[in-house]
């Protein structure tokens, strides 16, 4: 068993001192001035192993009598644990008992750089020593009783010196001390998800370890961080590692992502996730480890293409090339190949080449034929050649081609046809003359042919802009007479333009170009007149509608939806009662004006406008939110689930600045009308505000699917699990920053005349920097019954957070800011309480209740007195009482520039938590039947023998307990202890509720 015991030390920690082991005497340092002196002798322990004691039988407590250790070097731990075992005889059964006679002793220890200690210094004396605790015995040993040994474990340090002594004073006791251990805890190697990291020793009460990537793994992402782990100071891990190692592409993850292990003959991998896939077909890996199949010989693989697509070939060649031929005009026609080389991508390119003799060579066309629709990217099997030579012979060849063609060595596929001209046709065009142009047209005219013997059906027009004269940027207009318009024009542009006729023959050659100007802006005749006529006429119609609502409203004296207009005319009114129609008129106003900043509250803030009160939500969205092209945005990771589908994170590549990352709300597919105007109606909303504990809106993509809404990325989410995630690891000067970033954002939305409703740790979001933003401005949910999410449960026809809001909004759906703040003072205890739930597992029902019961929630463990009364202040009934977000701004300014105010930590209890509950003698405090069956209903029942050696044997005994008890005990976790009293409250609570309140 002692084997076993030390092996387990050995693993969770390291021994620095161990007096069951020794085999010589200790020869510890003894101080007394009377006798009797403490004394070592040999004894046996509990498994009859002989051992070295020390043992003392006073006779007089007037003295103390002092024994210390050697010196005991602490190697790397800054805390370390003393497990004392000893007997003590109880003094009713001492020979000599006395008066003085005590059955507790008191341990001390003293920190040096050296080995200095002597037989007089340092002083026999609390100070320069350290009292560690006063230890009484559990077990007490009696004449002829039964024997029994006492096991204590303490906690010493923070030690920060080479080592220390351990001292033991007795003033009156009759014991023997049996054996000293010391030791301190540390986290063993681990390897987890890809992740190693080393031995760790806790010098707080979790301490961050870092790691390294396994072999072949790397990290991956944005901002790749090495990975981190805690280690408690219990020597245990705590929770998974926070890590973003992945295996290199040819490695796949193995034994549980404790290694990467290579892929197999056969088999590739690509990238960082997943596992070892089969190569596609027409590809092969020879070697392990593999991150791309190579293809086979013959085939190949585009730029485009992903590794796991099978390797392709080229095409054969196109098949039955159909000739027809008028004079000068071919138009040819194929079939297309019997082999696509595997491929979807199919394309044909046209090449010719003229031979001007029999017996010369064939040279290429060049820019003397036409093509139509174009000589190369051919997707149909059909092109039209114009500007033929009569009596020429040409060769056309049809080519095939892929994905890959141009990384193939050989030749493209291709089928030839020979053509061969007939008749000479004229050119029967030579002058154009312009005779009327526009900003964005051409009027033009040519002369009819002098030549009787011709007969012109058809004239011809090709123009193209002076400087792009490419065959695919040239354009082409037909006119049965010598007069054509060229519309569509880009404005002040210059213009080639040719013209040719078309007879029996075919077409003759095109005429010289002739080059003309479309006029720039303001030379349109007719819009010189038409634009400002325009203008005038909606100047006209906007200030005879802002004048009819102006006087509708002052007749009325009614405030058109609580705004107020401010124009270059001074005018404004009050209304209340106004129709919809003049509150949407109102607001239509106030927006067009908005982008003068005109639109303002009394303070001069400009005003929240809701976008439900436009008569077309869409018109909202498109004012507010920025519409961003898809193409500019890249999906990366789903990193949660929203109301109305996924949220995602992305990079988000607009040209011309900055690559950012950005959180990417989508709408799942199926949704209707409504669902998407309620979707992005957040986006109307969010757009309006601009502040740097807001969220900010990057745009919207409504042209494509699915719709998305785009915000800036909050690389540690949401509040409330960061903080549970992070438990008791930031001090409360930074607490409170964090508050008051959440206060300032709330300040601004209430000088906005914006109300929240839903403000919770849940819904700020943080980043890493730790500023925190409000965020989650979508109402949809208060106006669905179905919602499935506990947090919100029904309360006149809507949805409320019952725990975070206020009594009037819950009884009369009377939300104002004064309800936000409320909800503030929730935030709050979240914050200070590093998450924990509000009102712990009390139901809504008796949430409700207590609250109307003056019940307020007490401070949580170390929260700052300050902090706790500013949370009171948020519950105060009546709202007129609460305080403003600008006074709980300037608040907590206060704490900040006097940190030491921070130092003042409520008591528990403290505060109007109970005051209309009946005091009368408590009952059963919980159902459960014993102290073991509670712990175990709490997962806590490591402590179980703990609590009974402590003397807490009975559930009722729990109300008093204390966070000093808990250390006494050794429940040493922050978490453990906020839970374990959590659990003592909140029974506490329903029992004296039960006993005055019917629920």
């Amino acid at each position: 068993d002692q084997n076993k015991h030390e092996t387990r030390d050995e693993f969770w920690g390291r021994v620095l001192m161990n007096t069951k082991t020794e085999t010589s005497d200790l020869k510890w340092t003894i101080f007394s001035r009377a006798k009797p002196e403490w004394e070592e002798v040999s004894g046996l322990d509990e498994e009859n192993n002989s051992v070295r004691i020390y043992q003392i039988c006073q006779t007089d407590s007037s003295s103390s009598h002092w024994l210390r250790s050697g010196f005991i070097q602490r190697q790397a731990a800054s805390q370390v644990y003393v497990e004392l075992r000893f007997t003590m005889m109880e003094c009713s059964s001492t020979s000599t008992h006395h008066r003085s006679c005590k059955e507790t002793f008191n341990v001390y220890y003293y920190q040096a750089d050296s080995d200095e200690a002597t037989a007089t210094y340092p002083p026999w004396m609390e100070n320069p020593y350290v009292k560690v605790d006063t230890v009484a015995a559990d077990f007490l040993l009696s004449k002829d009783g039964e024997r029994k040994f006492n096991v204590k474990t303490f906690r010493v340090g923070t030690l920060s010196k080479r080592g220390f002594y351990l001292a033991f004073q007795a003033q009156g006791a009759c014991m023997a001390l049996l054996s000293v251990r010391v030791f301190f805890k540390k986290c063993p190697p681990l390897v987890s998800s890809l992740s190693a990291f080393p031995e760790t020793v806790p010098r707080t009460l979790v301490q961050q370890a870092q790691g390294v990537c396994v072999e072949h793994a790397t990290q991956q992402g944005p901002r790749p961080r090495p990975p981190k782990l805690f280690c408690g100071e219990d020597g245990q891990w705590v929770g998974q590692p926070t890590t973003s190692c992945a295996c290199l592409p040819g490695f796949e993850p193995a034994e549980g992502h404790t290694r990467c292990t290579a892929c197999p003959v056969g088999q590739f991998k690509s990238g960082s996730e997943g596992q070892c896939t089969s190569c596609p077909r027409f590809s092969q890996a020879t070697v392990r480890g593999a991150s791309v199949c190579a293809c086979h010989s013959g085939y190949l693989r585009a730029e485009s293409d992903t590794p796991d697509t099978p390797c392709t070939k080229t095409p054969s060649a196109p098949r039955s090339i159909i000739p027809q031929i008028n004079d000068t005009t071919l138009s040819l026609e194929w079939n297309e190949p019997l082999d696509s080389g595997g491929r979807t991508d199919l394309s044909y390119a046209v090449r010719c080449s003229v031979c001007r003799s029999p017996k010369g060579a064939c040279i290429p066309c060049g820019d003397s034929v036409s093509y139509r629709p174009a000589a190369d990217g051919l997707l149909g099997r059909r092109v039209e050649v114009w500007g033929l030579l009569p009596h020429t012979t040409y060769t056309f060849t049809i080519q095939a081609l892929n994905g890959v063609s141009q990384l193939s060595t050989k030749d493209p596929a291709s089928e030839s046809v020979n053509i061969t001209t007939s008749h000479d046709v004229p050119s029967l065009v030579s002058v154009i003359r312009k005779s009327d142009s526009t900003e964005s047209s051409l009027t033009l005219q040519w002369s009819v042919p002098a030549q009787p013997h011709y007969t012109v059906l058809q004239y011809q027009l090709r123009y193209c802009e002076k400087d792009r004269r490419s065959e695919d940027q040239c354009h082409y207009t037909e006119s049965k007479r010598n007069q054509a318009v060229l519309t569509d024009l880009r404005r002040a542009t210059q213009y080639e333009v040719q013209v040719r006729a078309r007879t029996m023959a075919g077409y003759g050659s095109f005429s010289p170009a002739a080059v003309f100007r479309t006029l720039p802006d303001g030379h349109d005749s007719a819009s010189q007149f038409l634009v400002p006529g325009i203008l005038i006429a909606v100047g006209m119609l906007l200030l005879v509608t802002f004048v009819f609502v102006a006087a509708y409203c002052i007749r009325k004296k009614m405030n058109l939806c609580d705004l107020q207009l401010v124009s270059r005319w001074g005018i404004h009114s009050e209304c209340h009662r106004a129709p919809r129609s003049f509150c949407y008129l109102s607001q239509r106003f106030c927006s067009f004006l908005s982008h003068d900043s005109v639109c303002l509250s009394p303070a001069g803030v400009k005003v929240y406008i809701d976008p439900f009160t436009y008569e077309d939500p869409n018109e909202a969205v498109r004012e507010f939110a920025k519409e961003i092209d898809v193409s500019f945005v890249k999906i990366e990771e789903v990193i949660g689930a929203g109301e109305f589908g996924e949220v995602c994170r992305g990079r988000l590549r607009v040209p011309g600045k900055k690559e950012n990352y950005v959180a990417i709300k989508t709408l799942k597919g199926g949704y209707t009308e409504k669902q998407r105007r309620d979707f992005l109606s957040e986006a109307s909303i969010m757009g309006q505000f601009q502040h740097p504990n807001i969220i900010h809106l990057e745009g919207i993509i409504t042209a494509s699917c699915p719709v998305m809404i785009l915000t800036e990325f909050m690389e540690n989410g949401a509040l409330d699990s960061f903080l549970r995630l992070n438990d008791s690891q930031f001090t409360p000067i930074q607490l409170v920053g964090m508050l008051r970033g959440i206060a300032s954002g709330m300040k601004y939305l209430a000088e906005m005349s914006y109300v929240h409703r839903d403000l919770a740790a849940r819904n700020i979001l943080i980043n890493s920097n730790l500023v925190c933003k409000v965020s989650d401005f979508g109402l949809s949910r208060f106006l669905q019954e179905n919602s499935s999410d506990p947090t919100y449960t029904s309360s006149l026809g809507g949805k409320i957070p019952i725990r975070w809001t206020a009594p009037e909004a819950i009884a009369f759906r009377k939300f104002t800011s004064a309800s936000d703040v409320w909800s503030y003072g929730i935030v709050m205890w979240e914050v200070m309480s590093f998450g924990e739930r509000p009102y712990w597992d009390m139901s809504n029902q008796d949430v409700i209740n207590a609250i109307e019961q003056d019940y307020r929630l007490p401070p949580p463990p170390d929260c700052p007195t300050h902090l706790h009364q500013l949370m009171l202040d948020c519950w105060q009934k009546d709202r007129s009482a609460r305080p403003r977000f600008t006074d709980l701004v300037s608040a907590l300014d206060k704490l900040i520039r006097n940190p030491a105010s921070l130092k003042i930590v409520a008591q528990e209890g403290a505060g109007p938590s109970y005051p209309l509950l009946d005091q009368r003698a408590p009952l059963a405090l919980s159902p459960c039947a014993s102290v073991g069956e509670w712990l175990r209903a709490i997962k806590m029942e490591r402590y179980e023998d703990s609590f009974l050696q402590a003397g807490f044997s009975s559930v009722d005994q729990l109300a008093q307990i204390s966070t000093q008890d808990l250390l006494h005990m050794g429940v040493t976790l922050a978490g453990h202890q906020r839970k374990i009293l959590s659990s003592i409250q909140t029974m506490t609570f329903r029992n004296k509720s039960t006993a005055t309140v019917t629920f």
